[in-house]
């Protein structure tokens, strides 16, 4: 599988509903536009949670998948 370039780590892991989506709008206004953030969370809610995010707030889901038990999502963040 292709790697993809992130400019920003957030490690949710541990964290419950609704904790990953709080953490990753805050570190989503960290990004400038067209930067991309790597989520990983072990919560599985956040296979709904994330991409319903991404298209609420307009930032694009790149991928998703599991990666050594847990969840990985990249984000780009959307242009102003």
């Amino acid at each position: 599988m292709a790697t993809t370039h992130e400019d920003l780590v957030l490690d949710a892991r541990g964290l419950l509903c609704p904790m990953p989506i709080v953490k990753t709008a805050k570190a989503m206004k960290e990004l400038e536009p067209g930067q991309v953030l790597k989520v990983m969370a072990t919560d599985r809610g956040a296979l709904t949670d994330v991409p319903a995010w991404a298209e609420t707030t307009g930032n694009e889901l790149l991928e998703s998948h599991e990666e050594d038990g847990f969840l990985v999502f990249h984000l780009r963040k959307r242009d102003d």
